[in-house]
């Protein structure tokens, strides 16, 4: 067996073990990656690209019925449900070279494509090769996690990684699952056409501020999407013509009929046949165990991304950890992930953005926690372009501190860009409402709400008295 000898090997070629490969590739450090499947991962092929991809399509769909409120009449727009596949299809591959074998070859990167497992500590055995490096890194990302309904084993189902395969539009989509993925992919497929039924066992986006989720909760339902909260799956049966689903549930159908199920209920870590124990490495059904460096219980193999336990799951979390690896391991910093730093956004219309801590998670931590709100009904560039639902809200302690902050509404995404910077530099409250946002811009809604912030000081008796003061002196 031949022997490769390299500074870092990198098992996974998704988000995270590309970010830390190209990295250490362009600073001239030896590095082999191993990969068994597609090059880019689940971002590329099932999971960010594609289905941002259709969230286009359908909100052009959406924007064109909905033109008779500008004074623009579109009539029904019809939907090649094919061709609207084949070009999210055609997104990914036109994507793909970034990320391909020929690509991180060039850059220097030796790519092996076969399967891997840790013979030892120090040896990992790849495409009948033992490589040995000063430092390894665990990106082997996630799958669609499994969920024990009786019948599903005997029922052809789709989850993220197969949808995407699909010629043509569904035309009756059931999808479990009422979390982001759920959402979104059942708006788009409503929007574009499809019948949506979307069945969640507690309620949709529980991770979120409810108070936003009742935003695309009332959105969505408008839309037609019918949304089966507090519901529970008894049977899932296969038809010739589809899938039908025994319900049960307070409002639930007792039985639901589908052409298609989506089962969108998480994802779960990759850990399964690394021979992770052979290298002293930790894990559990929730991924592998590291510390704030993103060391495993052997400090020269790092883990990174969807793989890690307690990590949150986003392609920027990724670049975030494998920044902090390339730091760790190869300039010997002592760098540390901050989760508390990582932003989420769930790319539902109208979008939900947060960062920090949520206002039911600021107060329980915290005794003296302000909330800071402003609606978008209250901002002119919303009410110019009729996309006046949702709100920016944001929590302070005592000390004027941002702890969290939630938006939802259009481009919420995009809005939280500035709080999540403005957070990580450990910046003030005033800081945003000092903010001089163009107008009109939905950024005015930040600022507005930040401002907030400075009425209680404004009514203070000592400011009436030092203006009159000031009145006084002329």
């Amino acid at each position: 067996m031949d022997t490769i000898t390299t500074d870092l090997c990198v098992i996974g070629a998704g988000a995270a073990g590309l970010s830390v490969a190209s990295s250490a590739a362009l600073l001239g450090v030896p590095v082999v990656l191993v990969e068994r499947g597609e090059m880019g991962g689940d971002c590329l092929n099932s999971g960010c690209v594609p289905s941002k991809s259709l969230i286009a399509a359908a909100r052009i769909a959406h924007a064109s019925a909905a033109g008779a409120a500008f004074g623009i009449d579109f009539r029904t727009p019809y939907v090649d449900g094919q061709a609207v596949m084949a070009r999210v299809r055609r997104v990914i591959e036109e994507i793909a070279p970034v990320d391909s074998v020929a690509r991180y070859l060039a850059l220097g990167v030796n790519v092996v494509t076969a399967d891997a497992v840790f013979a030892d500590e120090r040896t990992l055995i790849a495409g009948g090769k033992a490589i040995k490096a000063r430092r390894f890194v665990i990106a082997t990302g996630a799958s669609p996690a499994q969920v024990d309904i009786p019948g599903l084993s005997s029922t052809p189902y789709l989850t993220s990684d197969s949808l995407f395969h699909l010629p043509d539009l569904p035309s009756r989509l059931a999808i479990v699952g009422g979390g982001a993925i759920g959402l979104e992919l059942g708006q788009a497929f409503r929007r574009l056409g499809c019948t949506v039924s979307i069945i969640e066992a507690t309620r949709i986006m529980a991770r979120e501020d409810s108070e936003a989720a009742d935003v695309v909760r009332r959105r969505m339902i408008s839309e037609g999407v019918q949304i089966h909260e507090g519901t529970r799956i008894v049977k899932i049966q296969p038809m010739t013509s589809g899938v039908a689903l025994d319900l049960a549930g307070e409002h639930a159908p007792s039985m639901l009929n589908a052409g298609h199920l989506l089962v969108a209920v998480g994802r779960k870590a990759r850990v399964e046949g690394l021979g992770l124990d052979k290298a002293g490495v930790s894990y559990s059904d929730a991924g592998i165990a590291v510390d704030a460096r993103q060391r495993t219980s052997n400090t020269r193999i790092f883990a990174i991304g969807d793989c890690c336990a307690g990590r949150p799951r986003f392609t920027h979390a990724a670049a975030a950890m494998a920044n902090v690896v390339i730091r760790n391991a190869i300039f010997r910093q002592p760098a540390k992930f901050e989760p508390q730093h990582v932003p989420r956004v769930t790319y539902t219309d109208p979008e939900i953005a947060s960062a920090g801590l949520s206002e039911a998670e600021a107060r329980a931590a915290y005794r003296n926690v302000q909330t800071l709100r402003w609606p978008f009904s209250e901002n002119d560039r919303a009410r110019a372009t009729g996309t006046t639902a949702g709100f920016v809200k944001a929590m302070i302690d005592s000390k004027e501190r941002i702890l969290g902050v939630t938006i939802v509404g259009d481009h919420a995404g995009e809005l939280l860009a500035p709080w999540v910077l403005a957070m990580q530099n450990g910046l003030r409250i005033s800081a945003m409402a000092s903010l001089n946002a163009p107008y009109p811009t939905l950024s005015e809604a930040s600022k507005r709400a930040a401002v907030q912030a400075l009425v209680p000081k404004l009514r203070s008796p000592w400011v009436g008295r030092l203006i009159r003061l000031l009145r006084m002196l002329g």
